[in-house]
Parts: structure tokens; C-alpha cells; sequence
């Protein structure tokens, strides 16, 4: 039978018991009929849903390890398994593995943690505030209008630990299987854009340090006005402090420009934030990699006027959901 743990085991016994079919059953927990079905003739015949006794090595844990072990990894999720050989009371001769195969029956599993911005008190209290405010918006009658603005910052070379390489046992150090990776990534560009769902602006490089100044003349100006020549259209920025200065505001505000409130540490809701994923993704798909700044540069700006107008649509239609999102998350972290 597929291993499930004891806790689906008896969520499952207690489902079929209130009448749910065996095939409903093996799709929520995604396991064959067979196994749901086997559980239910077990249960009939022993009155358990626990493993029959069988040969082989015995269990080297007891319960009160599988509970110890189960506890201390819900309340702290980034603990390792062989801190938690060295927490366990008791004499005993229990493998970093072992740990492991009973947090896989429990359910959980080692998996590569989302990143997200650092969330304090207040900043969960804004964001759950602005969603509200914004709850009620539809793409309709108000985020059609918005444009979305944010700087990016791309690496000529990205070394996030998530490449392969194919190669033979002892052929770890071959010159052809070793990625060599330059300090800080070999450096990178900086770039600005806005995405409306009726078009995008240009890509802007920036170079050098931004500051309240250059973000007025070198981006507003030139490229974020021509955009906004239509009452209706909102300008949405993050709270970057070349972005809330008392300069950037006074522009602003001189030139009639409606801005979008938005709450500090909100990548997640953010449409363009994908879109920089996606530019990056498509760059990296090129078969000839960007040799140097000019190239990536170049690369960037081909690859942004050919992503389809469609997928900048459908994120800014997203904006409800994720509306949505950080309402029921109270302002946590969402799946955007």
C-alpha cells in the first residue's frame, strides 16, 4: 500500500465512513483507488488502520520519538534533521535519515523556502489596509487605467545554484563541467519600465546611482509624463526613497499626476514584478548568453518590446486576486 501517514489514514477512514466514494477519497490524498480501498478491507478486518507486523529490522523510534520529532519541526520549519538527532531525550542510536523518513510520514518534506520581503507588525497592518481600500476596484472601471512603474537590476551572470551539468563520476573539477562564475555576478544593468493593460513604456537604462534628481529628469519627465497624458491614467511607484521624495512628489504634483498609494514591502503586488521574471527567463533562453553590458542591455530591450500584450494583460487583471490575497494572508506573504 502507498504510505500514507498515520493522520491521512485516519482522515481518510473517517471520510469513508461519512459515505465518501473511495475514488474521491484517492484524488484528494493522490493515491490509487487500490490503496483507499485495501485501508477500507484492513480497517473491516482488524478494526486499525495501522501497518500489520511484519520481519525486518524493527522501528528504531518509538512514538514518543515520532511525536517529539514531528512537534519540534512544526514549531521551527528551518531546523535540521541532525539537530534534531542531538535534541532527541533519551539514550539512543537514531541517523540525520532516519529523522527524515519520519518527517516524510508526517508529511513533510525538505523544499527550497519562498523568499519574500521582511514583514513587520505595521507593515502586515498597511497592507491589509490597502487591500481593503482596494478590494471594491475592478479592471473595468479602475486598474485598466493604472500604470505599473518599478526598476529592475539584471546580472550579466546568475549563479543561483539551480544549473546542472551533466558529467561522468570523477569529472567534477573538468575544465568543461565547472561553472566558473566572475565576482558579483560580473556586474549587471539597471532598468525602468511602466506596463498599462494598453501598452508598456520603453526600457530605460539606468545607470549609476539613482537619485530624486535623475529620477525626475532622466525618467519622469521623458518617459513617465508621455504616458500619463490622459486624466484618467494613475502612476503607480514603490516607496523607494528617489520615489517618495519631497522633489519627485512636487513634479507630481505640479503636472496634475495622480498617484497610487502603495504599501512599503509589496513586491507581491506588483504586476511588473513577474514581468521582470519572465524578461530575465527570456533572456536566459537566448542561445547566444550576453557577452558583456552592452549586449545585455541590448538583449533586454529586444526581449521587452517582443513579451505579447496579452501577458501583460492578464497580470494586470490579476490585481483583484491579489487584492484578495493579502486580505485572507492578514498581510502576510501571498502566492504572488
Amino acid at each position: 500500500m502507498a504510505r500514507l501517514s498515520r493522520e491521512d489514514r485516519q482522515i481518510a477512514l473517517g471520510r469513508l465512513q461519512a459515505g465518501q466514494s473511495q475514488s474521491a477519497i484517492a484524488r484528494h490524498f493522490h493515491v490509487s483507488q487500490s490503496t483507499i480501498s485495501r485501508l477500507w478491507v484492513r480497517f473491516q478486518a482488524t478494526g486499525s488502520v495501522a501497518d500489520l507486523p511484519r520481519a525486518g529490522r524493527p522501528r528504531a523510534t518509538t512514538a514518543a520519538h515520532d511525536r517529539f520529532i514531528r512537534l519540534r519541526h512544526l514549531r521551527n520549519r528551518f531546523l535540521s534533521a541532525l539537530s534534531s538527532v542531538q535534541a532527541l531525550p533519551g539514550p539512543h542510536r537514531l541517523s540525520d535519515q532516519t529523522v527524515r523518513n519520519r518527517l516524510h510520514e508526517a508529511g513533510l518534506r525538505a523544499r527550497r523556502p519562498h523568499r519574500g520581503a521582511v514583514l513587520t507588525r505595521r507593515h502586515r497592518q498597511n497592507r491589509v489596509q490597502w487591500g481593503n481600500q482596494h478590494l471594491r476596484w475592478t479592471v473595468r472601471n479602475h486598474w485598466r487605467h493604472v500604470w505599473f512603474s518599478d526598476e529592475s537590476y539584471f546580472l550579466l551572470q546568475r549563479h543561483d545554484g539551480r544549473r546542472r551539468v551533466y558529467r561522468r563520476v570523477n569529472e567534477r573539477y573538468a575544465p568543461n563541467c565547472v561553472d566558473e562564475a566572475p565576482v558579483h555576478g560580473g556586474g549587471g544593468v539597471m532598468v525602468w519600465g511602466a506596463i498599462n493593460t494598453a501598452g508598456r513604456s520603453t526600457l530605460v537604462h539606468v545607470q549609476g546611482r539613482i537619485t530624486a534628481q535623475r529620477y525626475v529628469e532622466e525618467i519622469l519627465r521623458p518617459h513617465a509624463l508621455p504616458l500619463l497624458a490622459d486624466q484618467d491614467a494613475i502612476f503607480q511607484q514603490d516607496n523607494a526613497r528617489p520615489h517618495t521624495a519631497r522633489l519627485t512628489t512636487q513634479f507630481l504634483t505640479d503636472h496634475n499626476v495622480q498617484v497610487l498609494p502603495w504599501p512599503s514591502m509589496s513586491p507581491d503586488m506588483n504586476p511588473i514584478e513577474h514581468l521582470w521574471d519572465e524578461l530575465d527567463r527570456r533572456v536566459r533562453r537566448r542561445e547566444e548568453a550576453p557577452a558583456n553590458h552592452r549586449d545585455l542591455l541590448q538583449a533586454l530591450q529586444e526581449e521587452w518590446d517582443t513579451i505579447p500584450q496579452q501577458d501583460i494583460r492578464h497580470l494586470i487583471q490579476s490585481m483583484p486576486r491579489r487584492c484578495r490575497a493579502v486580505v485572507a494572508a492578514q498581510g502576510s506573504h501571498t502566492p504572488y
